[in-house]
């Protein structure tokens, strides 16, 4: 099984993919890391706030890499800000019967009363270098560009709205099934 976990910046998509690997023994992959090797070593002019053509330039890959892992049946955690959201076009049936795809979001409400816990864990798997821009306005407008993008092509969104751990823990249990 490839399990795709998408998600506006500090919706907990690195937490969640690090609770599976404990959980499963399923190994993850973050795109962060392709994205910051590829820039890291010249292999790419993008920088790591050239957002939109890093989904251009990263997804061919990703892609691949899945396909690649369905087809040799291994089972596969992918995480990072950079799938599309029309992603599923790029799959044929065979493909997509083998990806869960999970999408997390938080609700205005849960940014504005959660605020100092969401940059309180913001670093909770691995320490962010600069977290300056993460703001409650900003992190609205990326829950917002996030959710309004993936519901248009027809995705369910696994809001946060309340109690972030009980989220989480649905979210695993719903891989079991």
């Amino acid at each position: 099984m490839i399990i795709l976990i998408m998600g506006a910046s500090h919706a907990g998509k690195t937490v969640l993919a690090q609770k599976m690997l404990e959980k499963y023994k399923y190994p993850y992959f973050s795109i962060d890391h392709l994205k910051m090797g590829l820039i890291r070593s010249g292999n790419t002019d993008l920088t790591p706030e050239d957002d939109e053509e890093l989904t251009g330039y990263l997804w061919p890959v990703v892609r691949e890499m899945i396909k690649t892992a369905v087809e040799n049946k291994q089972n596969l955690i992918v995480e990072g800000c950079y799938i599309p959201y029309d992603w599923r076009k790029d799959f044929d049936e065979q493909y997509i019967q083998s990806i869960r795809f999970i999408c997390l979001a938080m609700s205005d409400a849960y940014i504005e009363t959660h605020y100092e816990d969401i940059k309180g864990h913001a670093s909770d798997v691995e320490v962010r270098q600069d977290d300056s821009y993460c703001t409650v306005e900003q992190l609205k407008k990326d829950n917002h560009q996030v959710v309004e993008g993936f519901q248009k092509c027809g995705e369910n969104i696994t809001f946060i709205d309340d109690d972030y751990e009980k989220v989480i823990r649905t979210v695993l249990a719903e891989i079991e099934r």
